[in-house]
């Protein structure tokens, strides 16, 4: 018996590869090689599909930036078109100087708050209303700044269906790189709808207050920066409760916001809706 496991061995030992490699250990090379073949992580990350997703989503966010930019208007004539809807509303153009300064801290407290800041959109308000609107599965919300409004106005209709709602951001940063801040602010305050048929602050402080522009309180400056909004809803004349809230409303942003203090604006929220006496405007 064990001279012949003896010659089993040996002719194990002369089937053996030259070199002494053994069996095992050539297998052992082999998966050594195949492991250093193959890609780490188990594909090439520019396979991935989350990948190629981001980088689709990248190209078509390109492409449409590049579509609505050459396809909005040029803004160079902005002031030309505000003049011409100005003289279709029997309204004259504002100049910034005619701007109250407190009117111009109760628009932009209750209208856009980092209307200084930005330009011409603001990233946070587009959050928020694009949040909004996904929850509630509807375009409601508008998120629009002061300039997209004004370039709605004067652009496109008063309209944000469809396209609108995204050209009027374009055309926003446009109108920022044309015109300065005082000078959108006069713009939008010139053509804003303030009643069923009136526009612009100068002939509503009139109608409202018999009183020019410049001549008016803070609370009366509160009941025109809220008016834009809701013209119609908030008719001091026709709905003066709703009218009554709405100054609230304006001189509470203006408080948080640190425009007035709160004694300040519990006195304006004293004060009667609309005046017992008028002057000539």
């Amino acid at each position: 018996m064990r001279e012949f496991r003896g010659v089993g061995r040996a002719q194990a030992s002369r089937a053996r590869p030259k070199g002494g490699t053994s069996p095992l250990k050539f297998r052992g090379v082999g998966r050594a090689q195949a492991s250093r073949a193959r890609p780490t992580g188990g594909k090439s990350p520019l396979n991935s599909g989350a990948t190629r997703v981001a980088v689709a989503i990248v190209l078509a966010g390109v492409a449409a930036g590049a579509f609505a930019w050459f396809g909005t208007p040029d803004t160079a004539d902005v002031q030309s078109r505000v003049a011409s809807l100005a003289a279709a509303h029997k309204v004259s153009v504002l100049s910034p100087s005619e701007v109250p300064s407190l009117l111009a801290l109760a628009v932009v407290a209750t209208e856009d708050e980092r209307f200084y800041s930005h330009y011409g959109i603001d990233i946070p308000g587009l959050v928020r209303a694009a949040l909004n609107d996904f929850q509630l599965a509807c375009f409601c919300e508008g998120g629009s700044t002061i300039t997209e409004q004004l370039a709605k106005e004067v652009y496109l209709h008063n309209s944000d269906a469809g396209w609108n709602k995204f050209a009027d951001v374009v055309i926003a940063f446009k109108i920022e790189n044309v015109l300065d801040k005082p000078r959108i602010l006069a713009d939008w305050l010139t053509l804003a709808p303030t009643g069923p048929t009136l526009y612009g602050v100068g002939p509503t402080a009139c109608t409202y207050f018999g009183r020019p522009l410049g001549s008016l309180d803070l609370a009366q400056y509160a009941v025109l920066a809220g008016l834009p909004q809701s013209p119609v809803l908030d008719d001091p004349l026709i709905h003066p409760e709703a009218a009554l809230r709405r100054r609230a409303h304006v001189l509470d942003a203006m408080v948080a916001h640190g425009y007035v203090t709160a004694a300040e604006a519990a006195a304006s929220k004293a004060e009667p809706l609309l005046p017992t006496t008028r002057l000539d405007c």
